[in-house]
């Protein structure tokens, strides 16, 4: 049962609007496929996330440091320490969860989803989990400790989307429970193509994503991957991470032909968007890194054009599902 809302919603959807057209051109683009009804919720639900990420990272957008800017959104939270940030975060959530305005755009936007879509809260809580590993300055030791962080940043959003699109969240009906699967599926390859890109960006930062065992195996201190002597070996190292990312993209493209045909072509579209960005980094080798890997407009409009042909063209066969799936994760994620 949704509740009344006591938000302006006009309102919070066009700053939604303005912030996913600011943080995320390729999402945007993919989002414009949806239906009106649908495109509307999931740009409230980006806002949020976007907020989230950015009060983590204290960044605008993804980009930069804030140094407030974020209180222009009543979220500024410039020189507070990693925990404090977090605990805005969960604060502000909790709020927007009880039905209270926030005064956060960012945050009231998902208040607002939350009348409109019955969205459990485990869901949001696994995401917000993920804010809480980068407080924790935690790093993967291991490939399934990657693909939990993938989770949270990244597969539980997939997951929340789905719910969005209107995909029950009954986990006793195997369909659903497993088109969730396929969403998150999607999430985890869109992150890990991230990563691939990332990977100096990060180091900068002082973050690495990459497994420690995968960088033990190829002989690469810690904290010495970006250096020009290991270049080649890195480039296996993100092989190996693009090939997980293939393999868990072609599996969601099973749960995206459950979807209705606009939503079938706007998650279609973001898988070709993002996993062009990996296929990219891959094919650059060496030279992946001289530049931040970036998909063209031409290039935008042929991923759309492709989607809509493979939207068109029946429903996907049901392939197995690579490595470590939502459920395994999600265990992981709950024995910590």
């Amino acid at each position: 049962m949704t509740r009344l809302s006591p938000y302006d919603r006009a309102a919070l959807v066009r700053f939604a609007h303005q912030s996913i057209r600011k943080g995320s051109k390729s999402f945007s683009a993919a989002s414009r496929l949806f239906d009106r009804e649908t495109r509307e919720r999931v740009w409230l639900l980006y806002a949020w996330c976007r907020a989230c990420d950015d009060i983590a990272d204290d960044q605008d957008h993804g980009r930069g440091r804030a140094r407030g800017v974020q209180a222009e959104q009543g979220v500024g939270q410039g020189g507070l320490d990693p925990e404090s940030r977090l605990a805005t975060i969960r604060t502000l959530t909790e709020l927007a969860i009880a039905g209270e305005q926030t005064g956060s755009q960012a945050f009231d936007a998902l208040g607002q989803l939350l009348c409109e879509v019955p969205i459990p809260q485990v869901m949001l809580e696994d995401v917000i989990a993920g804010f809480e590993l980068d407080a924790r300055e935690w790093r993967p030791r291991s490939e399934g400790d990657m693909l939990r962080y993938c989770y949270h940043v990244a597969g539980a959003v997939g997951v929340l989307m789905a719910a969005v699109m209107g995909v029950s969240c009954d986990e006793s009906d195997p369909e659903a429970a497993d088109t969730l699967d396929r969403a998150c599926d999607l999430g985890l390859a869109f992150q890990l193509s991230n990563i691939v890109r990332d990977v100096w960006e990060d180091d900068a930062n002082g973050r690495c994503y990459l497994p420690v065992e995968w960088l033990v195996e190829a002989d690469i201190p810690p904290g010495e991957h970006t250096k020009p002597h290991y270049r080649a070996r890195l480039v296996t190292i993100v092989a190996r991470a693009c090939a997980l990312a293939r393999g868990y993209e072609e599996s969601s493209r099973a749960g995206a032909m459950r979807l209705p045909f606009r939503q079938r072509w706007a998650i279609l579209a973001a898988a070709n968007i993002y996993g062009g960005i990996g296929r990219e980094v891959e094919r650059l080798g060496a030279h992946a890194w001289d530049h931040r890997v970036s998909t063209s407009k031409l290039r935008k409009a042929e991923y759309l054009a492709a989607a809509w042909h493979e939207a068109r063209g029946g429903v996907a066969p049901v392939l197995e599902r690579p490595g470590l799936g939502r459920r395994d994760l999600m265990e992981l994620a709950r024995a910590d």
